[in-house]
Parts: structure tokens; sequence; C-alpha cells
């Protein structure tokens, strides 16, 4: 069953150690990323919405861009 059709997108905001490890490579081999959008800085993220709990984050976040039928390299690119 297809979730989406043909050149629609799907935005995950994710840790970019997603990028990491052999099981990835292949979903990633299979399925690029058309963009991934790395955060420059350190983004404050909190479990349900709890920054009382958080004071900082040593996590790197990235905005990962997949277009449905894209097969071309991965790029790139940065915010903030």
């Amino acid at each position: 069953m297809d979730v989406i059709s043909d050149g629609n997108r799907i935005a995950l905001f994710l840790k970019l150690q997603f990028l990491e490890g052999k099981k990835r490579k292949e979903l990633f081999n299979q399925y690029p990323p058309k963009v991934v959008y790395v955060s420059s800085s350190r983004i404050k993220c909190a479990k349900n919405g709890d920054f009382d709990k958080y004071d900082s984050s040593a996590i790197a976040y990235g905005w990962f861009i997949w277009e449905k039928g894209y097969t071309g390299d991965t790029v790139i690119k940065w915010f903030n």
C-alpha cells in the first residue's frame, strides 16, 4: 500500500545519529533522503514539552526530507 504519491515529501526531525548503522545504510541506499538540514547549533528538545527537566542539549538534530521517487544523492544543508 502506498502511503504517499510520487513527488510528495515526508519530513522527520531526528537525531543526526539516525545516519549511523549498517541497516540504515541499506535503507538509505534504497530510499535516499533528498535533503538533510543539519542544525548548526544544539536545539533544546524536551520529552512531552517538559523543558524544566532539561537544562541543555548535547544532541545534534536535523530535518530529514524524503521525496517519493527520488533516487539521487542526498544533499546536506545547514540551518540556524
